[in-house]
């Protein structure tokens, strides 16, 4: 693409694929009813926001859950796995494109996140790939419960730029959510909606003239 130098990616479902069905599925399960208003792709419930901005803790959100599904007796793994149950997994050949485009372009990974998925992941990397973490393959990853705070909001945008001296003009913002791809464009971003499973990522930065 022409005068973009800088990338920031997403990372659920452009990397690493999710599946919010899984955990509706699950929630069900523990008794939460009215999925579709509690937790989906487009909107949720305030307990979600409220983690992945760090406004709540890992215990705080089991209790969330708990009062959602009226049923106190619920365990921490019990919960965990439900929660958990949306995270598939990626492929080595993203983290070698994460690679390939770090050599030509500036990249930063920019997540809405919680603790609970946070260690999950970290967990899955090591297992799976024998790395700890996405050091180096970006110059530097964000993660919204460390930020305080989530996309779509701009502040979360304009942090990273600010933090990292990039120009939104030079900067592209990749990622699955409509809403997210609309605040990234409020503060002058451009920004590609990423339509494919991650499993096609690099046919998808190929097609867009990233690769």
């Amino acid at each position: 693409m022409q005068n973009i130098k800088n990338i920031i990616f997403d990372y659920g479902n452009v990397i690493f694929d999710i599946d919010f069905r899984i955990a509706q599925a699950s929630f069900q399960k523990l008794g939460i009813t009215d999925i579709e208003n509690f937790f989906a792709h487009k909107a949720h419930n305030h307990l979600f926001d409220d983690f992945e901005t760090g406004a709540i803790s890992p215990a705080e959100f089991r209790t969330g859950i708990r009062n959602a599904a009226g049923k106190p007796e619920l365990t921490d793994q019990q919960i965990d796995e439900a929660w958990n149950s949306l995270l598939i997994g990626t492929i080595q050949e993203n983290h070698d494109l994460l690679l390939e485009v770090k050599e030509k372009y500036r990249t930063f990974l920019l997540s809405n996140n919680n603790e609970i998925h946070y260690d999950w992941i970290i967990n899955y990397l090591k297992t799976t790939f024998e790395i700890n973490n996405y050091d180096a393959y970006f110059e530097k990853a964000y993660f919204s419960q460390h930020m305080k705070l989530r996309k779509p909001n701009t502040n979360i945008f304009e942090q990273v730029l600010k933090e990292n001296n990039l120009d939104p003009a030079e900067t592209l913002f990749i990622d699955d959510s409509p809403q997210h791809i609309e605040g990234a464009k409020k503060i002058g971003l451009n920004a590609l909606l990423m339509t494919e499973k991650p499993a096609q990522l690099g046919a998808f930065l190929k097609a867009n003239g990233i690769l």
